[in-house]
Formats: structure tokens, C-alpha cells, sequence
């Protein structure tokens, strides 16, 4: 063999293990590993960055859209379109009344905060449960598009089933035993892009006595990047049915969009954040009195 074939040979044999690297680091041994890494990424502390954006409900009865914006104390938003009209002036002042009571009242700002922590955990419980509440399997990959992962980037689609070995501590993981659906992961940054999953039978709680959620209810969670390495959520779906203590009936249907994301200052206060979206709301074509946010000067 001649010196420039051995050269064109080991050069060959180091590209070809590169490769074989970067396919593992991409693709880890198993789904449920990936799953793992993935959840224990998102369980991660946030950066600090907070953002303003549009809020766009839709339900049975409705839709309206509002401006958010995160601030150090908890969201503040204001309604700026009903069924995509500008607010009438009853509609203003009931706006204005609703914001004014947490600048006036600091307990009222206090349990806003309190349940938004809440929710946050309760969302924290469910990914926490991920890797051991379901199977996972491999289902190919999609590209990552405008609010799903980073466009242009593959993601891995898995495929879940409930896991039978599986017990959940308590009834926020309990849904969890009846769910099957999909996800999308990127599986470079570990970061979940959809999860989209449907109840295959009837969840009881507490042997039916504290309820049950019917078999075919669904949700929908995608998250995007919205600004360099930073992710939020864009979308939210949400379909239930199901009963409370045995005769009282829910039905609950939504679907939320969120986006025009914009970097605002880290430090903003709840009441700068209500200053901030009145005067976005004055320049938006469906405009909001700016006297909702007069307190918080």
C-alpha cells in the first residue's frame, strides 16, 4: 500500500468514526433514554429573559386575545380583542377594574403569584413522570418548523403507551395511566418540541368517588424557539369531558396560541409590565383604554 492510499485510508477511518459519534450523540441507545435526557433538560432553571406576546384563545364560545408580558412578579395581561373585535367601553372598564385590583390590593398580586407556582408544579410533576409513565418507540422524524423545535431541524418522533409498571403517587400523574399518543424532540438540544396525547379509556379518581375523565379526551403542548437559544410554549390544546364526585359534569375545551414574541427588561415589575401593555395596546389595531395601568405610576 503506498504512503498516499495508507494517508487516504486513515483519513477515511477518522471521518467514518466522527460520524458514527455524532449518529450516537443524535441518537441515544434507547427512546426511553432520550426521553430521560430530554425531561431532565427542561427540568433545568430558565434564563432569566422575559418576553411580551400574543395570547390567542379559542373556545366553544369564543375567542379573545390578549397581550402578555412575564414580569419578576407573575404574568400580567390585558384583553384587547373579543371574537376579534376591539373592546366596547363596558368591556374596557371591566378590564380596568380587573387589572387596578392588583396594583391596589398586594394580597390579590400574591395569590396570582401563588397559583401560577402551582400550575408550574403541577406541570413539573407530569414531566418529571415522562420516562417511567410510558413505553416509548421510535416513529422516524419530522423537520422542525415556525413554533415547533428550530426550523429546518430533524426531530426524533417517538410513539408512547401507557407503562403497566407504572404507579402513579398521586391524581395529577394518574391521567397519565391511560394516555397514548406522540412526541417530537430535538435531539440535539434534548428539548421537547410536541407532545400530543389522547386518552384511551376512562380515568377514575379515587375508585370513581372524586371523579373520572372520559376515553378520548386530548391535549396538545408544542414549544418553539422564539429567540436564539430560547424556548417557549406556542401552543395549547385542550379537550375533556368527564364527571365530579359523581354528578357534577365538566366539559372543557380550548385551544391557545402565543406569539409576536419580544424580549422586555429582566427586571420588569408587574406594575411596568401593565405601563408596558397598555401602550402596546394603544398602537395595536384593537386597542385597550391605557387608564387600565394609571395605578401602577
Amino acid at each position: 500500500m503506498s504512503c498516499r492510499l495508507a494517508l487516504n485510508f486513515v483519513m477515511f477511518l477518522a471521518l467514518f468514526f466522527l460520524a458514527l459519534s455524532a449518529a450516537a450523540e443524535l441518537t441515544p441507545a434507547s427512546p426511553q433514554q432520550l426521553v430521560r435526557e430530554t425531561v431532565d433538560n427542561e427540568l433545568k432553571p430558565d434564563s432569566d429573559l422575559k418576553f411580551m406576546f400574543r395570547d390567542h384563545k379559542q373556545t366553544p364560545h369564543g375567542s379573545s386575545t390578549k397581550l402578555m408580558v412575564q414580569t419578576t412578579e407573575a404574568m400580567a395581561g390585558v384583553v384587547i380583542a373579543y371574537d376579534g373585535h376591539p373592546l366596547n367601553q363596558q368591556q374596557r372598564q371591566a378590564e380596568l377594574a380587573r387589572n387596578q385590583r392588583f396594583i391596589h390590593d398586594p394580597e390579590e398580586l400574591r395569590k396570582k403569584r401563588k397559583q401560577e407556582k402551582e400550575n408550574e408544579d403541577r406541570i413539573s410533576r407530569i414531566m418529571k413522570a415522562l420516562p417511567d409513565a410510558f413505553l416509548y418507540e421510535y416513529d422516524g422524524a419530522e423537520p422542525g418548523r415556525k413554533g415547533i423545535g428550530e426550523a429546518g431541524v430533524e426531530l426524533i418522533r417517538l410513539r408512547f403507551r401507557p407503562n403497566p409498571k407504572y404507579n402513579p403517587p398521586s391524581r395529577v400523574e394518574q391521567v397519565l395511566t391511560a394516555m397514548t399518543g406522540s412526541m417530537l424532540i430535538d435531539p440535539r438540544k434534548k428539548r421537547l418540541a410536541r407532545i400530543d396525547g389522547t386518552l384511551s379509556h376512562d380515568v377514575a379518581f379515587g375508585w370513581g368517588i372524586f371523579g373520572h375523565l372520559d376515553k378520548g379526551g386530548h391535549f396538545l403542548v408544542e414549544q418553539g424557539e422564539v429567540d436564539g437559544n430560547h424556548w417557549e410554549i406556542t401552543r395549547t390544546d385542550l379537550a375533556i369531558t368527564g364527571k365530579i364526585l359523581l354528578f357534577k359534569s365538566i366539559r372543557f375545551e380550548s385551544s391557545e396560541v402565543f406569539s409576536d414574541f419580544r424580549q422586555v427588561p429582566r427586571n420588569l415589575t408587574f406594575a411596568q409590565g401593565l405601563q408596558m401593555l397598555a401602550k402596546e395596546a394603544q398602537s395595536a389595531t384593537n386597542p385597550i383604554a391605557p387608564a387600565c395601568c394609571e395605578a401602577a405610576k
